[in-house]
This record gives structure tokens, C-alpha cells and sequence, in this order.
């Protein structure tokens, strides 16, 4: 007969999340020279995004939060491992003004 574990502490501190939110898909926006100059000619913003994240989820998450519309999305893959998304905007909206509104430049 054996008795039942009683464990001073659970393994389980916080519940998991079951999906991945339009926040948890965007991590931070890219602001090097190289992204910049992209913004300005080819309305196209650059960020770090979630690895797990795939395209459709990162479209959906740019709408919802800089409230714009996209025309393609990009998605390679660093050499560290963290997944870098170019969004290509549509020509109605103007990129300049989505990234003064995140505040990058």
C-alpha cells in the first residue's frame, strides 16, 4: 500500500497559456539602419516576433495593433534563432506614420 505524495509545493507555479496573443507574438520593433531605410522606401515595418508565430498570426496581430493594413509578410529565421517578420504595408497606409505612432524614429 502506498501512500499519496503531498508535495510541499506544486510543479506547476503558473497555469500555461493555450495560445499565443497578438502581444506575446510581437516582441519589439527592429531599428537599425538597414530597417529604416526599408520603412522609408518600401513601406515595410521590421520587428522580432515569436518564434511560433506563423504568418497568419502575425498578420492579425499587426492589424490589431498598429491598425493597418498589410500586403505581404515576411518571415525568416536568424542565426540566433529569433524569427525576424517584415511586413509589407499597403500603399494607402504610409509607413512613416505607423512607426512615428510606435514611436521608433
Amino acid at each position: 500500500m502506498k501512500l499519496q505524495r503531498q508535495p510541499k509545493y506544486s510543479w506547476k507555479n503558473a497555469p500555461r497559456r493555450d495560445k499565443l496573443d497578438y502581444c506575446a507574438i510581437i516582441k519589439f520593433p527592429l531599428s537599425p539602419g538597414s530597417a529604416t531605410k526599408k520603412t522609408e522606401d518600401n513601406y515595410t515595418l521590421c520587428s522580432l516576433r515569436e518564434v511560433k508565430a506563423n504568418k497568419h498570426q502575425i498578420k492579425q496581430a499587426v492589424k490589431k495593433l498598429y491598425d493597418s493594413d498589410m500586403a505581404k509578410v515576411t518571415t525568416p529565421i536568424r542565426p540566433d534563432g529569433e524569427k525576424k517578420a517584415y511586413v509589407a504595408l499597403t500603399p494607402d497606409y504610409e509607413a512613416l506614420d505607423v512607426v512615428n505612432k510606435i514611436r521608433i524614429i
